[in-house]
Protein backbone atom coordinates (compact mmCIF):
# COMPACT_ATOMS: atom_id res chain seq x y z
CA UNK A 1 0.00 0.00 0.00
CA UNK A 2 1.10 3.51 -0.30
CA UNK A 3 0.63 6.32 1.74
CA UNK A 4 0.26 9.96 0.23
CA UNK A 5 1.35 12.80 2.14
CA UNK A 6 3.65 15.87 2.73
CA UNK A 7 6.32 16.45 5.62
CA UNK A 8 4.11 19.10 7.33
CA UNK A 9 0.99 17.59 7.59
CA UNK A 10 0.19 16.37 10.83
CA UNK A 11 -2.68 14.21 9.71
CA UNK A 12 -0.51 12.30 7.78
CA UNK A 13 2.17 12.11 10.32
CA UNK A 14 -0.59 10.77 12.90
CA UNK A 15 -1.52 8.15 10.00
CA UNK A 16 2.55 7.66 9.44
CA UNK A 17 3.24 6.45 13.11
CA UNK A 18 0.04 4.20 13.35
CA UNK A 19 1.54 2.06 10.11
CA UNK A 20 5.11 2.28 11.92
CA UNK A 21 4.12 0.94 15.06
CA UNK A 22 2.34 -1.58 13.56
CA UNK A 23 5.07 -2.35 11.38
CA UNK A 24 2.49 -2.29 8.42
CA UNK A 25 4.74 -2.65 5.08
CA UNK A 26 3.98 0.55 2.77
CA UNK A 27 5.25 3.29 0.51
CA UNK A 28 5.28 6.70 2.29
CA UNK A 29 5.33 8.67 -1.33
CA UNK A 30 5.65 12.79 -0.87
CA UNK A 31 2.77 14.18 -2.87
CA UNK A 32 1.70 17.49 -2.22
CA UNK A 33 -1.89 18.17 -3.86
CA UNK A 34 -1.42 21.57 -4.91
CA UNK A 35 1.15 20.08 -7.67
CA UNK A 36 0.84 19.34 -11.28
CA UNK A 37 0.07 15.92 -11.84
CA UNK A 38 -0.27 14.88 -8.31
CA UNK A 39 -1.83 11.44 -7.82
CA UNK A 40 -3.60 12.62 -4.89
CA UNK A 41 -6.30 13.98 -7.05
CA UNK A 42 -6.83 11.38 -8.76
CA UNK A 43 -7.39 8.80 -5.52
CA UNK A 44 -9.40 11.49 -3.49
CA UNK A 45 -11.96 13.41 -4.87
CA UNK A 46 -11.66 15.98 -1.56
CA UNK A 47 -8.00 16.18 -3.33
CA UNK A 48 -7.10 15.90 0.74
CA UNK A 49 -3.83 14.20 2.26
CA UNK A 50 -3.29 11.85 4.05
CA UNK A 51 -4.75 9.13 1.24
CA UNK A 52 -3.71 5.38 1.57
CA UNK A 53 -3.43 3.70 -1.67
CA UNK A 54 -4.66 0.11 -0.93
CA UNK A 55 -2.66 -2.81 -2.82
CA UNK A 56 -6.18 -3.19 -5.24
CA UNK A 57 -6.15 0.31 -5.69
CA UNK A 58 -9.07 1.36 -3.22
CA UNK A 59 -8.10 4.68 -1.92
CA UNK A 60 -8.77 5.29 1.84
CA UNK A 61 -9.26 9.32 2.90
CA UNK A 62 -9.44 11.28 6.02
CA UNK A 63 -6.55 10.22 8.89
CA UNK A 64 -9.21 8.78 11.42
CA UNK A 65 -10.63 6.62 8.89
CA UNK A 66 -7.12 5.51 7.88
CA UNK A 67 -5.59 4.91 11.20
CA UNK A 68 -8.80 3.14 12.05
CA UNK A 69 -8.46 0.98 9.19
CA UNK A 70 -5.37 0.21 10.07
CA UNK A 71 -5.49 -0.52 13.38
CA UNK A 72 -7.41 -3.71 12.37
CA UNK A 73 -4.90 -5.30 10.22
CA UNK A 74 -2.75 -6.89 12.77
CA UNK A 75 -2.77 -7.14 16.74
CA UNK A 76 0.63 -5.85 17.24
CA UNK A 77 -0.24 -3.58 18.73
CA UNK A 78 -3.50 -2.91 19.25
CA UNK A 79 -3.52 0.83 19.02
CA UNK A 80 -7.73 1.58 19.83
CA UNK A 81 -9.28 -0.86 22.19
CA UNK A 82 -11.80 -3.26 20.83
CA UNK A 83 -13.02 -5.06 23.68
CA UNK A 84 -13.76 -2.21 26.23
CA UNK A 85 -16.34 0.35 24.73
CA UNK A 86 -15.07 2.92 27.43
CA UNK A 87 -11.32 2.74 26.73
CA UNK A 88 -12.37 3.07 22.97
CA UNK A 89 -14.17 5.95 24.11
CA UNK A 90 -11.13 7.74 25.88
CA UNK A 91 -8.35 7.24 23.40
CA UNK A 92 -10.98 8.39 20.36
CA UNK A 93 -11.62 11.35 22.87
CA UNK A 94 -8.04 11.82 23.38
CA UNK A 95 -7.70 11.91 19.16
CA UNK A 96 -10.50 14.55 19.02
CA UNK A 97 -8.52 16.44 21.27
CA UNK A 98 -5.32 16.25 19.38
CA UNK A 99 -7.03 16.50 15.73
CA UNK A 100 -8.53 19.79 17.60
CA UNK A 101 -5.27 21.30 18.66
CA UNK A 102 -3.89 20.50 14.72
CA UNK A 103 -7.20 22.12 12.82
CA UNK A 104 -6.18 25.72 15.09
CA UNK A 105 -3.06 25.31 14.29
CA UNK A 106 -3.06 24.92 10.47
CA UNK A 107 -5.86 27.64 10.72
CA UNK A 108 -3.39 29.82 12.69
CA UNK A 109 -1.04 28.93 10.26
CA UNK A 110 -3.08 29.69 7.28
CA UNK A 111 -4.19 32.99 8.62
CA UNK A 112 -0.72 34.27 9.19
CA UNK A 113 0.10 33.84 5.73
CA UNK A 114 -2.16 35.81 4.47
CA UNK A 115 -0.74 39.66 3.43
CA UNK A 116 -0.79 41.68 7.20
CA UNK A 117 -3.61 43.57 6.04
CA UNK A 118 -5.67 41.04 5.23
CA UNK A 119 -5.29 39.08 8.10
CA UNK A 120 -8.47 38.29 11.01
CA UNK A 121 -6.79 38.88 14.46
CA UNK A 122 -10.01 37.56 16.12
CA UNK A 123 -9.39 34.05 13.86
CA UNK A 124 -6.12 34.16 15.05
CA UNK A 125 -6.44 34.75 18.54
CA UNK A 126 -9.90 32.12 18.87
CA UNK A 127 -8.06 29.07 17.39
CA UNK A 128 -4.59 30.29 19.45
CA UNK A 129 -6.61 30.61 22.29
CA UNK A 130 -8.33 26.99 21.68
CA UNK A 131 -4.70 25.62 20.96
CA UNK A 132 -3.68 26.88 24.49
CA UNK A 133 -6.40 25.42 26.55
CA UNK A 134 -6.18 21.84 25.04
CA UNK A 135 -2.30 21.64 25.80
CA UNK A 136 -3.20 22.89 29.07
CA UNK A 137 -5.89 20.08 29.58
CA UNK A 138 -3.69 17.56 28.04
CA UNK A 139 -0.87 18.25 30.46
CA UNK A 140 -3.62 17.95 33.31
CA UNK A 141 -4.98 14.81 32.14
CA UNK A 142 -1.51 13.45 31.92
CA UNK A 143 -0.50 14.20 35.89
CA UNK A 144 1.14 10.71 37.12
CA UNK A 145 0.64 8.35 33.73
CA UNK A 146 3.01 7.57 31.53
CA UNK A 147 0.19 6.78 28.35
CA UNK A 148 -2.71 8.92 27.23
CA UNK A 149 -5.05 5.76 28.03
CA UNK A 150 -4.27 2.91 30.16
CA UNK A 151 -0.93 1.16 31.00
CA UNK A 152 0.10 0.76 27.14
CA UNK A 153 0.82 2.87 23.96
CA UNK A 154 -2.74 3.72 22.09
CA UNK A 155 -3.72 5.75 19.22
CA UNK A 156 -3.71 9.08 22.00
CA UNK A 157 -0.27 8.82 22.08
CA UNK A 158 0.80 8.90 18.06
CA UNK A 159 -2.04 11.00 17.65
CA UNK A 160 -0.94 13.86 20.64
CA UNK A 161 2.47 13.40 19.46
CA UNK A 162 1.70 14.66 16.43
CA UNK A 163 -0.27 17.68 16.93
CA UNK A 164 3.17 18.73 19.45
CA UNK A 165 5.29 18.00 16.75
CA UNK A 166 3.70 20.49 14.48
CA UNK A 167 3.48 22.68 16.94
CA UNK A 168 7.19 23.06 17.31
CA UNK A 169 7.40 23.09 13.38
CA UNK A 170 5.06 25.73 12.88
CA UNK A 171 4.39 28.12 16.50
CA UNK A 172 8.45 27.59 17.09
CA UNK A 173 7.51 30.49 19.51
CA UNK A 174 5.01 28.93 21.34
CA UNK A 175 6.88 27.66 24.71
CA UNK A 176 4.47 24.99 25.59
CA UNK A 177 6.89 22.63 27.05
CA UNK A 178 7.92 25.71 30.06
CA UNK A 179 4.48 25.73 30.47
CA UNK A 180 3.16 22.32 30.53
CA UNK A 181 6.15 20.07 32.43
CA UNK A 182 3.53 17.01 32.16
CA UNK A 183 3.18 17.17 28.79
CA UNK A 184 6.83 17.75 28.34
CA UNK A 185 8.10 14.79 30.16
CA UNK A 186 5.42 12.52 28.13
CA UNK A 187 6.77 13.85 24.77
CA UNK A 188 10.26 13.26 26.08
CA UNK A 189 10.03 9.64 25.89
CA UNK A 190 7.53 9.18 23.11
CA UNK A 191 9.97 11.17 20.66
CA UNK A 192 12.45 8.60 21.92
CA UNK A 193 10.38 6.26 19.82
CA UNK A 194 11.59 4.72 16.82
CA UNK A 195 8.28 5.38 14.62
CA UNK A 196 8.46 9.23 16.13
CA UNK A 197 12.18 9.57 15.07
CA UNK A 198 11.39 8.47 11.52
CA UNK A 199 8.73 10.13 11.10
CA UNK A 200 10.15 13.69 11.99
CA UNK A 201 13.38 12.59 9.88
CA UNK A 202 13.69 15.44 6.58
CA UNK A 203 12.94 13.74 3.58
Amino acid sequence: MKLLGTHTSPYVRKARLVLLEKNIPHEYVIDPPQEPGSLVLQVNPLGRIPALILDDGFCVFDSTVITEYVDTLNDAPILIPRDDAAARLRVKRWEALADGIMDSAVLVRNETQRPTEKQQASVIELHDTAVSQALAYASESLAGRRWCEGEVLTLADLALASALIYLDLRQAQRDWRGAHSNLAAWFERISARRSVTISVAPM
